[in-house]
C-alpha cells in the first residue's frame, strides 16, 4: 500500500508582509515529506480557499503578524465551508495572543503555533491529525 502524501497550503493572507515564519514552516512540511504549495503574500481569505479546493489540499496553514488573525483566520474557514471543502483542516501560526487561540479554535481554527514552536511538532501534528482523518 502506498503512503498518502499530504497535500498542504500555506498562505499569508491580508496586507502583512512578513513571510519569513511562513516559508520556514512550509520548508520544514516539504522537508518532513509533505507536498507544500505557498501561496505568497497578501492573499484574500477567497483566493486561499480557492486554491485549496483548485490544488486539492488535505490542510491549509496561516500565518499572520499583522494582528488581523481575529477576522481572516476565521474567514479562510468560512470560505472553505461556503465552498463545499469543510473537510479541509485549517491551522495557523504567528503573532497570536494566547486569549485569542480559543476563540480561534471555536471557529474552526483546529491549531496555533505561535513564535518558537519547533518545526518538527509541527510536522507530526499535522500528519497525526491528517492520518486520523483519512478514510
Amino acid at each position: 500500500m502506498v503512503e498518502k502524501k499530504f497535500r498542504i497550503i500555506v498562505a499569508k493572507p491580508g496586507l502583512d508582509g512578513h513571510d519569513r515564519g511562513a516559508k520556514v514552516v512550509a520548508r520544514a512540511l516539504r522537508d518532513a515529506g509533505f507536498e507544500v504549495i505557498y501561496t505568497g503574500l497578501r492573499q484574500t481569505p477567497e483566493q486561499i480557499a480557492e486554491t485549496a479546493i483548485q490544488e486539492d489540499a488535505d490542510a491549509v496553514g496561516l500565518s499572520c503578524h499583522s494582528g488581523a488573525h481575529m477576522t481572516l483566520f476565521p474567514k479562510v474557514v468560512k470560505e472553505l465551508r461556503e465552498r463545499g471543502a469543510a473537510d479541509v483542516l485549517v491551522f495557523g501560526g504567528g503573532i497570536v495572543p494566547t486569549g485569542d487561540i480559543p476563540q480561534l479554535e471555536a471557529a474552526g481554527i483546529e491549531r496555533i503555533f505561535t513564535p518558537g514552536a519547533n518545526t518538527g511538532d509541527i510536522a507530526a501534528w499535522l500528519r497525526d491529525r491528517l492520518a486520523s482523518k483519512t478514510p
